[in-house]
């Protein structure tokens, strides 16, 4: 397994809508391992095979609250609702910038395992809008997308100083 190195924003990955997985194999184990230890590196909970640039749809979940992470392939949201909660999102691919984001505060998620067996599995909280952040990014919506126009110019200038300065977080 290995670490992977992570795409930065505004990179075409980020924007582009990933695969469904139809083959599930040891490769796709092997991205889901390196997928963890590649979000380890930066001390992230949430990633997904386009924040390394493949364009896959795979999420790794690592919240505190699990004793170990957890793999989502194909996932979908099939219910959201209708309450909402606001809390801050950030992303590794635009590391050192963070804002608030309203979400729903509750999610039902259809998903496949790593052997291709279908999950449902219904979250609330942090974890809700784990899930809706990094589903949004399957489908090339990058965080900030859900900002208002104000405060997502702010946010990309806020990571452009960053990289300038040489202090976006790695």
């Amino acid at each position: 397994m290995s670490v992977r190195s992570i795409v930065r924003y505004p990179h075409p990955a980020l924007r582009t809508a990933a695969q469904a997985v139809a083959v599930f194999d040891e490769a796709l184990r092997t991205l889901a391992q390196d997928l963890h230890d590649t979000m380890l590196t930066v001390d992230g909970v949430g990633i997904t095979a386009p924040h390394i640039g493949v364009g896959q749809r795979v999420v790794v979940l690592a919240l505190p609250d699990d004793p170990a992470p957890r793999h989502y392939v194909n996932p979908v949201i099939i219910w959201r609702a209708d309450d909402l909660i606001v809390h801050d999102e950030g992303s590794v691919s635009m590391p050192g910038v963070v804002e608030k984001v309203s979400r729903a505060a509750k999610v039902r998620v259809r998903y496949q395992d790593l052997d291709g067996v279908e999950q449902i599995e219904e979250a609330d909280g942090f974890r809700a809008v784990c899930h809706q952040h990094e589903i949004d990014q399957l489908d090339g919506v990058f965080w900030v997308e859900r900002l208002s126009r104000l405060k997502r110019d702010r946010a990309i200038a806020r990571f452009n100083k960053l990289l300038r300065a040489g202090t976006a977080a790695e």
